[in-house]
């Protein structure tokens, strides 16, 4: 395959992934789950098919937290960096926080997900699609 691969790490570095291009999509996500994982008023995802997702370094570090009944989220186990997110609703696709991504990527965010529990004392100037 010839498409591009970005590489990304955790805070500590002890955990490198990488990701075959093109994504999916990307998008922010305002609901509460993401806001408290990430101790932030949005996450900005970035889905990837799984199959074109690896962790190259740090596999015994990663640790998995049931956030919901159908979904996982990725920590790193030593310095606590939020990094994925998997569901059995998308069981193809690997979602990768954007802030973690060392490389460009080929699309910038295309909207803003779960809006309806987003926070009022952020005020965003974008014109992206907001859905609830």
């Amino acid at each position: 395959m010839d498409e591009k691969i970005v590489h990304g790490a955790c805070l500590c570095e002890g955990i490198k992934f990488e990701a075959q291009l093109p994504s999916l999509w990307c998008a922010h996500c305002h609901c509460t789950q993401c806001q408290r994982f990430h101790g932030a008023p949005l996450v900005t995802w970035v889905g990837f098919a799984a199959d074109r997702f690896r962790v190259t370094v740090g596999e015994h570090s990663l640790r998995w937290y049931a956030s919901s009944a159908p979904a996982q989220r990725g920590y790193c186990g030593e310095c606590g960096s939020s990094l994925f997110f998997r569901s059995t609703k998308w069981p193809d696709e690997m979602h990768v926080s954007l802030a973690n991504i060392k490389d460009p990527l080929d699309r910038e965010p295309e909207g803003h997900v779960f809006y309806d529990s987003h926070v009022n004392w952020l005020q965003l100037a974008d014109n992206l699609p907001r859905k609830a």
